[in-house]
């Protein structure tokens, strides 16, 4: 028996005002792809022992790295294409339980090539995977190197433990649908007011907090393929309404992204937005592949850079890929006296270091006299550089072939 047919059952013998949840185990599964162009040249320069890697992605509320070394990552392993999965900011988010499995894609995007692990507990900063995950010499220009291009594909599971969902009355919610006003203000927007006048709405949004917000699926399928795949996956009630969760985003920023789906403009002023919130709907803006949202966001951002703010923009611009928003910062901070200031606050230092390594390291490289490089110098630039991505031999766990 379903829940809601339990439900309608109880509520037939006499009981009007009922609850329920439901307990199960829950994961949340991700994948990311790095490309490393030009292997060849990236393999002459990247000694045995230096990495190239993928930027962040996130599964299951943890941030994760696919590590790269084009030439093993230690004497044992020279010779070889080394791989391992990263698991950063374990101060911050906790242990991860997570499978995983790492593969190379032939010219036509398929696996040809993969290593897997089964539940490995991340308890620190560390990397797992395999140290010779393939012989250099058996990879193929045709099947491995088409174009002479890597590509590796990670496809993560993290647990997400035992959790407990309330369950919707899923008549009472298509009622609350029919009625639902719009989450944001319409008036002066004739075309979005006359469609939730005519149009009732079909999806339901549910938010990390608890809230939820209404919407149509046609309007947001056609405004974002992310979002169009998003609902693809989400559950239909039998009323046919979509229940579409959306972890990580609170209301306000939810109505301002609503608001630029269905009017295609920025939320009112920028200036008159807190800063959360902008911040929130730049990440809204690159997870829904909204490319004018996130221009308006990122050029919001430039303005409201200052000492107290630059290191943590720094890291979402480095993160999200902003590099106007990003040029604007390392400007900042390429004056003495901010960067000064910087450096002197609680944990602007730290943030600089752990947050935006390759940003740090190229003000590091501008604002320290250097000799004319040399081929032992320019080694000496790529030690430093996998020294703040914090990833040493020392600390990372691994498979041997």
């Amino acid at each position: 028996m379903t829940m809601t047919a339990l439900l309608s059952a109880l509520r037939g013998a006499g009981r009007r005002q009922i609850t329920a949840s439901t307990v199960a185990a829950r994961q949340a599964t991700g994948s990311h792809v790095l490309r490393v162009d030009g292997f060849t040249r990236v393999r002459e320069k990247a000694a045995n022992g230096t990495a190239v890697q993928s930027s962040r992605f996130g599964v299951g509320g943890h941030d994760w790295r696919i590590q790269c070394y084009p030439n093993g990552d230690t004497e044992m392993a020279e010779g070889h294409l080394s791989l391992y999965l990263i698991h950063e900011g374990q101060a911050k988010t906790g242990d991860a339980t997570a499978t995983f499995k790492i593969s190379l894609l032939d010219k036509a995007w398929e696996p040809c090539r993969s290593g897997s692990q089964e539940e490995h507990r991340f308890d620190v900063d560390h990397g797992w995977g395999w140290n010779r995950f393939m012989r250099l010499e058996d990879l193929d220009k045709e099947k491995h190197l088409k174009d002479d291009c890597l590509s590796v594909l990670c496809d993560v599971t993290v647990d997400l433990g035992l959790r407990a969902d309330d369950h919707t009355d899923e008549a009472a919610e298509a009622e609350e649908l029919k009625s639902a006003p719009p989450p944001f203000d319409l008036r002066g927007v004739a075309l979005a007011e006359a469609l939730w006048n005519t149009q009732a709405a079909d999806v339901m949004i549910h938010l990390g907090d608890g809230q939820k917000m209404a919407a149509h699926r046609w309007v947001l399928e056609a405004r974002s393929p992310v979002l169009k795949a998003d609902l693809a996956l989400a559950s239909t009630t039998d009323e046919s309404i979509t229940k579409l969760r959306v972890d990580g985003m609170n209301a306000d920023v939810c109505k301002e992204l609503l608001q630029f789906i269905y009017t295609d403009s920025p939320p009112r002023q920028m200036d008159q937005v807190a800063d959360a919130v902008v911040e929130g709907l730049l990440v809204a803006a690159d997870r829904y592949e909204l490319e004018k949202l996130k221009v308006v966001c990122e050029d919001a951002l430039c303005k409201m850079v200052d000492a107290r703010s630059v290191a943590a923009t720094l890291a979402l611009a480095e993160r999200y890929r902003c590099p106007k928003l990003t040029e604007v910062c390392i400007k900042f901070l390429s004056y003495p006296h901010n960067l000064k200031a910087v450096m002197a606050s609680d944990d602007g230092f730290e943030q600089l270091k752990t947050g935006c390594p390759s940003a740090l390291l190229e003000l590091l490289v501008k604002n320290m006299p250097m000799p004319m490089p040399t081929h032992d110098h320019e080694q000496t630039i790529t030690s430093t550089s996998s020294h703040i991505v914090s990833y040493s031999d020392q600390t990372k766990s691994e498979h041997r072939d």
